[in-house]
């Protein structure tokens, strides 16, 4: 796979042109509501319900939206942890150490030089021209799934980029949940205390280093951090940014759209007619909250031929894209305890957040099983999200589904490996933490949290080596005989 990284969007599926089998066209015309989430269903992966597998990155080349001319709709381009990491020239098991490394020496985002570099159309605020996905029957309507906001927060001037579901209510409103207590809501706050509504940005459709970048969590890029500063570092350049034309906002250049407008204290139902929100990243149907902030695009604007970016809310995409900066935060968070951690993978299965492997570094004495267990322990106790964590040792394939079944089949007992901590802070969208399913919990949102210690026991290292085929040298190729000599 390349090791070249996109500048923008159109940069990511030219490089996915080169790779055979990464990405696939779909020409016939399909429409937004149904038909671009039926068509891609198979290759969304699980979380999403079977049959489906992980896939090729999907582009839908006329998906009609409710009102307005066909146009572009990308699915699935972050939808295997290889594609995802090959777009920043990197292998998944680098990609953590390489955000890392990103967040430790951030490159400031510029003002672009040169405005015509990216040519942008402007368009009234009707948000039923867009081919915004609708995924079922159920929904509260259309999603923007894949939306990063930016705004800047009017107490502290410090920036913030990050990705929430938006439910288009009308033709130029939307509703937006914003999990309690991150940065956009702190500078949502800090605008209604200033008697004032926030302005944003709302991107669809960037190049990897920033979609990753909003979609690392505060645990790696703390508050007062500049999400645009950890991505131009990941990207290798700075990113450029522009003045938006109908708020006092800035828009990153390359986007492929770009919807100004402002955060309002209005409020409205998420779903007005039913209990549905769209289907989350656990597999579950959302349910919709009664009462969620709302935002009044007030301009939108496109690059020619512009691509609406989406996910399917369960899938491998979307676990993917918060998998890795789980990954890289408990690995920063590790190595700064001295735990001789080797690699950290955020699986798919638990939506990248909740089921945490852990691959240990060859342990050096018997000592180093109890420090196995207490670090294995301790990333339960720090990261709430987390519900399940694997350790295993260095010769276990953290990407094989099969290698980790065989880890967790033949190195671990339950009755000594299997360690519980009952009654945690979890995440309430996993149903089984509520105190309707288990009585043990002291509340809904609370958790019973796990340790399958998969790892061999030093005393014992012996009785556990893998067998190894022998290695044959293979004859060299004979000379390829010479043509004839031109003349």
């Amino acid at each position: 796979m390349t090791r070249r990284r996109p500048a923008d969007l159109r940069g990511a599926l030219a490089a996915l042109d080169l790779m055979p089998g990464e990405l696939v066209r779909v020409r016939e015309e399909v429409p937004a509501r149904f038909g671009v989430s039926s068509h891609y269903a198979k290759w969304a992966g699980t979380p999403a319900p079977p049959p489906t597998a992980p896939g090729p990155a999907v582009l839908f080349e006329q998906v009609t939206p409710e009102a307005g001319r066909a146009r572009a709709v990308l699915m699935g381009l972050y939808g295997t942890r290889r594609r995802a990491a090959a777009l920043l020239g990197a292998r998944p098991a680098e990609l953590p150490y390489r955000l890392l490394d990103a967040v430790a020496a951030p490159v400031a985002p510029v003002r672009a030089a040169d405005e015509g570099r990216w040519a942008r159309t402007a368009y009234p605020p009707d948000l039923t021209a867009l081919p915004v996905p609708v995924l079922t029957d159920e929904d509260a309507g259309p999603y923007l799934t894949l939306g990063a906001v930016l705004a800047t927060d009017p107490e502290t001037g410090v920036r913030n980029l990050s990705i929430h579901r938006m439910c288009v209510q009308g033709p130029d409103l939307l509703t937006i949940w914003m999990v309690p207590g991150r940065d956009l809501e702190l500078a949502y706050q800090a605008a209604l205390r200033a008697g004032r509504t926030l302005p944003v940005a709302i991107h669809l459709g960037l190049g990897p280093a920033v979609l990753l970048a909003s979609c690392c969590p505060t645990s790696l890029v703390p508050t007062g951090m500049d999400e645009l500063a950890v991505a131009g570092a990941l990207a290798g350049a700075p990113i450029e940014l522009l003045p938006c034309r109908t708020v006092d906002a800035e828009y990153i250049a390359h986007a492929e759209y770009v919807l100004e407008g402002e955060l309002l204290p209005d409020r409205l139902p998420e779903n007005p007619a039913g209990a549905a929100a769209t289907p989350e990243f656990l597999g579950y149907q959302g349910r919709a909250h009664p009462s969620l902030p709302t935002i009044r695009v007030t301009g939108v604007s496109a690059r020619r031929g512009a691509i609406l970016q989406a996910v399917s809310g369960p899938g491998h995409e979307q676990s993917v894209l918060l998998g890795f900066g789980m990954e890289a935060a408990v690995l920063g968070r590790l190595r700064r305890y001295g735990a001789p951690i080797r690699a950290v993978h955020c699986h798919t299965a638990g939506g990248g957040q909740l089921m945490v492997v852990l691959q240990w570094e060859p342990k050096q004495s018997s000592a180093d099983d109890q420090v196995v267990r207490n670090a294995s322990q301790t990333v339960l106790e720090d990261f709430r999200m987390a519900k399940l964590v694997v350790s295993v040792d260095e010769d276990v394939d953290l990407e094989s589904d099969q290698d980790l079944w065989w880890a967790m089949t033949t190195r671990l007992q339950a009755d000594r490996d299997l360690v519980v901590l009952p009654d945690r802070e979890g995440f309430p969208l996993d149903p089984t933490q509520s105190a309707e399913y288990s009585p043990a919990l002291s509340a809904d949102g609370r958790t019973a949290k796990a340790v399958f210690d998969c790892t061999v026991p030093y005393a014992q290292r012996h009785r556990f080596r893998r067998a190894r085929f022998t290695e044959v040298p293979q004859p060299p190729a004979p000379p390829t005989p010479a043509g004839p000599r031109l003349r």
